[in-house]
This record gives C-alpha cells, structure tokens and sequence, in this order.
C-alpha cells in the first residue's frame, strides 16, 4: 500500500495541468493563481507535500476536495453505495452466468454448444465496454424503451427503481467478466474431467449431474476462485468507464470527475480505497482455497 501511495502521489504531480489555475479560471492573473497554490499548499516541494498528506491520512484525514470544497471522506460516501451496488450485482450476474456456461462448454466440449461459448467469450472480452454500453442503451432504452437510458436510483428510494437502473450498467460490466470466468471454467473442468476418481465415479453408476458437480466442479473450483479474485482489476476499471457512460454518481464518475479537475486529495484518496479493497478480495480468495482444497492447508 505504501508503494501504491507514492506512485498515485507522483504520478498526479508529474501530469499535466495545475489545479490551481483550473480553479482560478481562464481571467486568473498569475498573481491570483499562486495565491491559489499557496492555499492549497501546492507551492512546496513535492517531497514536503507527501510527507504531509501521508501523516494526515494515517490519521484518517484524506483532506478537502479542491474542485468539490468537501471534505474527500464525506465525498466518498456519499458516491459509496452506487458503486456497492452495481460491483454486487455484476459478480453476481456474472458468476451464475459464467460458471454454468463454462461447465456446459466443457461437458460439451468440441461440439456446437463449445464453439458458440468460446466464440461469445472472444467477442465479449475482445469489444470495449463503452461501446457494449451505448449498444445497450440504443437497444433496451431507447429503441424498446425497457429500462431507462440513464442515472441511478438509490436503495431508500424504491427496490423497483432501483433494480432498473442497475439492469443495464451491470450487464455492461458483466459481459467482459463472464468471458473470463467461462473461459476459465471450461479450461479447468477439462482437465478434471478425464480424471482418475472421475470416471471410477461414472463407473459406480454415478448419475452425470452429481458427478459434474461433486467431482468436477468442486476439484476445478480453485483456477475458476483464482480468476474471480483477479478479475477485480477488471470490474474496478470497467466501473469507471460504466458509471460514466450510464452517469451514475458513483466511485468510478467521482474520480474521472476528480482527475480532469486535477482534485489532488480526491484521486488519491479513492486509488488508495480501491486498493485496499483489491488487497482484501485477493486476501479472501487465498483463504478461500483451504475450504475448496484441504491439502492447501498442509
């Protein structure tokens, strides 16, 4: 965490752009513009700034927004629960899908049902996932006008609302996320399925579901737990591109908002969060083997 920290810390400082001269506007006379970096502190040396910004942070202070005159931790709460909700919902939709998709395509390997999920899985991983969005929209928003084209609708407001609104943003984001675990999936559960303990399960007269599932799926389950975990990286990316596309007020929006506007504290802030929790999901998923293995236990 310390190393992401001073690479997100160096690289904004490094970029383009000053913050304080977006904040004085294009009339700002220069003398306006370090009047305004001396107030924000911009004006000392770089290594002094970290110091200072890393000892407020271990205190829990993550500073006030340049651009949004908040401070940065009410900030992330306030666009915390559209981002919970639609990450939730895309690794739900995307598991369920993707799994039995990739057992299918392995049980029915080298036939049409194979080729057709491994042909969508190239096209879903291969299409970006701004233009799966507008597709989307053009399509069950507009074209059918199913779900609405835009926005987000919170919890306390009414499921109904609120379901609707998440509909097509997590099918966006799903689609590049089923690909992977589907490919993955199948791959694993092939190995699986010429096994040893496999076919003497199909020999004691073992029906084909409970052999899939108990002796397959299960022994295959630690590549497909592994990918989930890493495919994080993926969904943490495909929020920004999501929520900006669907402009939803969430996590991913905040930060192309905070990074256009040069809001120093504001995207250091919400990296550093989305590390944590890429560290805490990938710490999940390594305890999560000793319950799917019990031979990484020893």
């Amino acid at each position: 965490m310390g190393v992401v920290a001073v690479v997100v810390f160096l690289l904004l400082r490094l970029t383009a752009g000053d913050p304080a001269a977006i904040i004085a506007g294009d009339n700002a006379t220069t003398q306006q513009v370090e009047e305004i970096r001396g107030r924000l502190g911009l004006d000392r040396p770089i290594a002094q700034q970290f110091v200072i910004w890393l000892g407020n942070v271990l205190r829990g202070d993550f500073g006030e927004s340049f651009f949004f005159k908040k401070q940065v931790a009410d900030l992330i709460l306030d666009r915390l629960e559209p981002t919970l909700a639609l990450s939730i919902f895309t690794l739900v939709l995307a598991v369920t899908a993707a799994v039995p998709l990739g057992a299918l395509a392995a049980y029915r390997r080298a036939t049409w049902i194979d080729r057709a999920v491994m042909g969508l899985s190239v096209l879903g991983f291969s299409v970006p996932v701004f233009v799966i969005g507008y597709a989307l929209i053009y399509l069950f928003a507009i074209h059918f006008a199913w779900l609405p084209v835009q926005g987000y609708q919170r919890l306390r407001d009414g499921i109904g609302g609120f379901l609707t609104h998440l509909i097509l943003p997590s099918v966006t984001l799903a689609v590049i996320y089923v690909a992977l675990i589907a490919r993955i999936t199948r791959a694993s559960m092939l190995e699986v399925l010429n096994a040893d303990h496999v076919r003497t399960a199909r020999a004691k007269g073992l029906a084909e579901l409970p052999v899939l599932l108990r002796h397959v799926l299960r022994n295959a389950a630690v590549p497909i737990v592994t990918v989930i975990g890493l495919g994080v990286a993926l969904l943490i990316g495909g929020v920004v591109v999501t929520e900006s596309v669907y402009s939803i007020p969430g996590l991913g929006r905040l930060t192309v908002d905070a990074v256009l506007a040069r809001d120093y504290p504001t995207v250091q802030a919400v990296i550093l969060l989305f590390s944590v929790v890429y560290v805490l999901i990938n710490l999940v998923v390594d305890l999560t083997y000793t319950f799917l293995d019990p031979r990484i236990r020893y």
